[in-house]
C-alpha cells in the first residue's frame, strides 16, 4: 500500500505515530460510551489543528491511537491537546475522573509508525554517492 503524503507550501511529510495514554494511577474508569466520547473529542481536536486520527481504540484503563501529523505540530502539543479537551469533556458529561479533576496520566507512550525498517534505511543511506566537487 503506498503512502499518501501531506503535500504543504515547503514540505512533503509522512509523519505518523501510534500514541498511548493511561487514566491516572491506571484506573478502570472508561466503558464503550466514555471511550466513544474520547474518540470524539479527538476528532474534534484533530480536525481544529489540522492533524489526522488513522484509528482509534481503547480499553478500560487506557487507549491507543493512530495519528498522522504536519511538521508544524509537535507530538507534546498533540498529546496536550488531546489530554486537556477530553479530560474536560469527559467530566463535563457527568463522568467520574480516577483523581480529582484529573483523567490521564500526565505521561504517555508514543513510536513513530510507517516507512522502511531503519537497517533497509541505514544501508540506503550509506549507498548514497558522494560526489563532492
Amino acid at each position: 500500500m503506498a503512502s499518501v503524503y501531506r503535500r504543504e507550501r515547503h514540505s512533503v511529510t509522512d509523519l505518523k505515530v501510534h500514541l498511548v495514554c493511561v487514566t491516572k494511577y491506571r484506573q478502570p474508569v472508561f466503558d464503550e460510551v466514555g471511550l466513544n466520547l474520547i474518540e470524539k473529542s479527538f476528532g474534534e481536536v484533530a480536525a481544529k489543528m489540522n492533524f489526522n486520527v488513522l484509528e482509534f481504540n481503547g480499553e478500560d484503563n487506557h487507549i491507543h491511537v493512530l495519528i498522522e501529523y504536519p511538521p508544524k505540530l509537535s507530538l507534546s502539543q498533540i498529546v496536550n491537546a488531546l489530554k486537556g479537551v477530553s479530560s474536560r469533556r469527559y467530566g463535563q458529561a457527568g463522568y467520574k475522573k480516577p483523581h480529582d479533576e484529573a483523567l490521564w496520566s500526565p505521561s504517555y507512550f508514543a513510536v513513530s509508525v510507517g516507512g522502511a525498517p531503519l537497517e533497509v534505511l541505514k544501508e540506503y543511506i550509506k549507498n548514497q554517492s558522494r560526489s563532492l566537487a
